[in-house]
C-alpha cells in the first residue's frame, strides 16, 4: 500500500504527464488522444516506481524494457520519457512535425528510451515475447513489459505471442491490457467481444489479474506485485480503464481516439487536471 504522499506525488506525475500531452497535441493538431490519456497512470507506476532504467544510458542491456504496442500512444510515452530525463522536454514542441524526432508513433531509432518501434497493431507482443525469451537465454532478471489495447487485441498474432510465451514460461513478462472499451470506429464489444480477457489469458497458460481501475496506482503496483510472486509463467494485468480520461466531453467515447483539440477543450481539460 502507497503513503499518502507517495501517492500524491505520483498522482501529480500523471497530471503533468497528461498536461504536456495535451498540450503537444493541442500545437500539432490533431492526436491520438484518447488512448493516450487511458493508460497516463500505468506509464507513471512503470518509470516512477518500478521500471529498472537509466535515462542516461538508454540502450544499458541490464534494463528493464517496456514495449508499447498500441504504438499510437507515443505522445504520453514521449511525456514520459521527458519528465525522466531521456530528452530535453522542449522537444514534445516538434511532435509529429517535419523533421521531428518524436513520430505520431513509438519509434526506437529516433526516441532515447524507446524500446520497440510499433505502429501496426497486434506485433509489439511478439518482439516483447521475443525479447522475454533472449533475457531468459541469457539468464537476465530484466522484466519486459508490454501495453497492448483491447482493439488490438483481435488480432490474431497477438495470441499467437500469447502461446508461446506460456510455452516457454516467461515469468519476467508482464503485459498490460488496455481495456477501455473502445477502438477506432466504435465500441469493441459491438466489433468484436474480447472480455472477459483475464479468464482467455488463463486459459492460454497464463497467470492474470483484473484490476477495476485501471487508474489506482495502488491497484495497478498491487497487481504487478502480484505478478512478480507467480513464478514459471508470463503475466497479464487487465486495466479497466476510460478512454481520454480528464478530458470533458471526450471520456468513454470511441471518437475521442484521434481528434482535434480546440483551445477550450484544453483548457477545460488542464483545469480539470
Amino acid at each position: 500500500m502507497l503513503t499518502e504522499e507517495r501517492r500524491a506525488f505520483l498522482t501529480q506525475r500523471a497530471r503533468q504527464a497528461r498536461a504536456l500531452t495535451l498540450e503537444a497535441i493541442y500545437r500539432v493538431g490533431r492526436g491520438h488522444i484518447g488512448g493516450t490519456m487511458s493508460i497516463a497512470e500505468l506509464l507513471i507506476a512503470l518509470y516512477d516506481d518500478v521500471m529498472r532504467v537509466d535515462p542516461s544510458n538508454p540502450s544499458w542491456p541490464e534494463r528493464d524494457r517496456l514495449v508499447v504496442s498500441k504504438g499510437h500512444a507515443a505522445p504520453i510515452v514521449y511525456a514520459v520519457l521527458a519528465m525522466k530525463g531521456y530528452f530535453d522536454p522542449k522537444l514534445l514542441d516538434t511532435l509529429n512535425a517535419n523533421g521531428t524526432t518524436l513520430p505520431s508513433h513509438c519509434d526506437m531509432r529516433k526516441v532515447p528510451g524507446i524500446d520497440m518501434t510499433a505502429g501496426s497493431l497486434g506485433q509489439g507482443l511478439s518482439a516483447a515475447v521475443g525479447m522475454a525469451l533472449a533475457n531468459q537465454m541469457d539468464h537476465r532478471d530484466s522484466y519486459v513489459y508490454a501495453i497492448v489495447g483491447d482493439g488490438e487485441s483481435q488480432e490474431g498474432q497477438v495470441w499467437e505471442a500469447v502461446m508461446l510465451a506460456a510455452q516457454r514460461k516467461l515469468e519476467h513478462l508482464i503485459v498490460f491490457v488496455d481495456d477501455n472499451g473502445c477502438q477506432v470506429d466504435g465500441f469493441t464489444g459491438d466489433i468484436l467481444n474480447m472480455r472477459p480477457f483475464d479468464q482467455k489469458y488463463r486459459a492460454f497458460g497464463w497467470h492474470a489479474i483484473y484490476v477495476e481501475d485501471g487508474h489506482s496506482f495502488d491497484q495497478i503496483l498491487d497487481a504487478i506485485h502480484q505478478a512478480k510472486q507467480t513464478p514459471d509463467r508470463p503475466h497479464a494485468i487487465i486495466l479497466n480503464t476510460v478512454k481520454a480520461k480528464h478530458v470533458p466531453g471526450a471520456e468513454n467515447t470511441y471518437q475521442s481516439h484521434c481528434f482535434s483539440l480546440t483551445r477550450e477543450q484544453l483548457d477545460n481539460s488542464l483545469r480539470n487536471l
